[in-house]
């Protein structure tokens, strides 16, 4: 099987002349830099947003190489935007997630299934994106490929996860606090569970959209 890739194009903008996307990414970039300052607990900050700057850092450099459809970006800035929100506390102790609680009877702080649904509703598409527009693949490979990596990342991280607290916490109670599960000993697969959902649910709306638009004989 050979693929065709297609990662740059000589019509597309310098970062400059995207007012949207240097929007995004002074938004962003002072979001993070207020809640790493201002953040209560610098090391739970750190550990949260290791993989964030990280993954800005990739867009970054990418940015000339791949570029993402509006869309995406847009996608990619809102999940962002929930997480580093997200990491200003302890998940389990996020105010939103409290405010959450009497309204809809929850017993738990729900913010961290909140973002991990989020995680798969908002990233599926930038994924797929990749998939069609810089692999060339099918509908139905880039589809598969899409929800496998999806699903495959959310357990990624719940490994990392895992790792992170027994190595810097030593499997103590602040330990637990950072894992978030808040006494759910099936946390993990529910926020697995969770993302895989939101996938299914972006994906589809996303298929949807394209076969109302595309034209017949260009549906393959």
């Amino acid at each position: 099987m050979t693929f065709t890739m297609t990662f740059r194009s000589k019509k597309k903008r310098s970062f400059l002349q995207s007012p949207l996307h240097m929007a995004y990414a002074a938004i962003l970039v002072s979001f993070v830099a207020y809640t790493g300052f201002t953040t209560p607990d610098l090391l739970n900050w750190l550990l949260e947003n290791s993989l964030t700057i990280s993954v800005l850092i990739v867009l970054a450099a990418f940015y000339n190489i791949f570029r993402f459809s509006d869309t995406s970006y847009t996608l990619i800035f809102l999940f962002m935007m929930l997480h580093v929100y997200g990491s200003y506390y302890q998940y389990a102790d996020n105010p939103f997630g409290e405010w959450m609680k009497e309204p809809f009877n929850f017993q738990r702080n729900h913010y961290d299934r909140l973002v991990h649904f989020s995680f798969g509703l908002l990233l599926t598409y930038p994924i797929y994106e990749i998939a069609r527009r810089g692999f060339h693949l099918s509908v139905f490979i880039s589809s598969v490929l899409t929800l496998s990596l999806v699903l495959a990342l959310g357990a990624v991280y719940e490994i990392v996860e895992w790792v992170v607290a027994d190595l810097v916490y030593d499997g103590d109670k602040q330990g637990m606090a950072y894992l978030g599960m808040q006494g759910d000993i099936w946390d993990a697969q529910k926020d697995m569970v969770l993302a895989l959902l939101g996938a299914v649910i972006a994906l589809g709306f996303a298929l949807a959209l394209r076969k109302r638009n595309q034209p017949a004989d260009d549906k393959n």
